[in-house]
């Protein structure tokens, strides 16, 4: 049986932006486990971030000669924008409130992706994607049964603006259509520069510095190349799905690495997150595999 070329894109793209994902999950750890001041890392990650940008376009455009913009146009630059204003947010949710707030907050990508695609792309949910935030709130919600910790309002918040920003930069990457896989990266160079300028007046206070450079010049690079290039092969809200690996899987890495036992509710949580994205990508993958030969492989269907 011959698969439409339209299911062979939407399998590239789920192979892509899930290996995104599961890349996003290792951040937290690393940033914990370097152990630093929240500007010094912010400086670092972000600087390593950049440099590899700058090595991936000159491989792309001088040694593949396949000619490839850093930031491709206004819709580069606003994308780019938000993933840089991401960065402010996301680490400051995480050292301002606890790792299982930070992920249980940032599992909304996914719904802010849903609804900002319906208000500005006109790409309504299907009911099999409203369906799935259902169980994916549900997933969530039993994670944090016992209730977001109180005193972490600002954290909490933080943790918030970075889905949505997570959200906008998919949803104008979905837009454009371009090739938006090296604008996470090269914006990277806007929290560098404004955390160079926070830094503590004695310089970097970073102790165990080897693994931040791990997470900016192989984790980050590797998870937003991905997630950015995710929105060429899937709508907003199925990219924004795979964030949620990092909701089910930092908690496991934290639990492994520094002996943070997860609850019963987060594992429960955690099986119910996974198998609404597996059964969604499923059903996904099915339905696109039965459309005729001749349907449009550009415009992949939302949800």
């Amino acid at each position: 049986m011959r698969h439409s070329p339209d299911a062979a894109r939407h399998r590239r793209g789920l192979a892509i932006t899930g290996l995104g994902g599961l890349a996003l999950s290792f951040d937290i750890p690393l940033i914990r486990s370097a152990n630093g001041e929240v500007w010094s890392l912010l400086a670092l990650r972000s600087l390593s971030t950049f440099a590899v940008a700058i090595l991936a376009w000159f491989v792309i455009n001088r040694v593949l000669r396949r000619p490839t913009a850093l930031i491709p146009g206004k819709a580069g630059l606003m994308a780019g924008l938000f993933y840089g204003i991401n960065s402010f947010t996301f680490l400051l949710a995480v050292f301002n409130t606890s790792t299982t707030n930070v992920v249980f907050i940032l599992a909304f990508t996914s719904m802010f992706a849903a609804i900002l695609s319906w208000i500005f792309l006109k790409e309504r949910p299907s009911r099999a994607t409203l369906l799935t935030m259902a169980f994916m709130l549900l997933g969530v919600g039993v994670i944090v049964a016992d209730g977001l910790e109180s005193g972490h309002f600002f954290g909490d918040a933080m943790a918030a603006c970075s889905a949505f920003l997570l959200a906008s930069a998919i949803t104008v990457s979905r837009a454009s259509g371009r090739d938006m896989a090296l604008v996470p990266l090269t914006t990277a160079i806007f929290p560098a520069l404004a955390a160079l300028l926070l830094l503590p007046s004695d310089g970097f206070s970073i102790a165990e510095p080897g693994y931040i450079l791990v997470n900016g010049l192989v984790v980050i690079p590797l998870a937003f190349f991905c997630l950015a290039t995710g929105p060429r092969y899937l709508s907003a809200p199925e990219v924004g799905m795979f964030y949620l690996l990092e909701t089910v899987l930092a908690p496991i890495w934290v639990w492994i690495i520094f002996s943070e036992t997860p609850t019963a509710q987060t594992l429960l949580g955690g099986a119910i997150l996974i198998l609404a994205l597996v059964g969604h990508s499923l059903r996904q993958m099915r339905h696109k595999m039965a459309k005729p030969q001749h349907s449009c492989p550009e415009q992949p269907l939302a949800g």
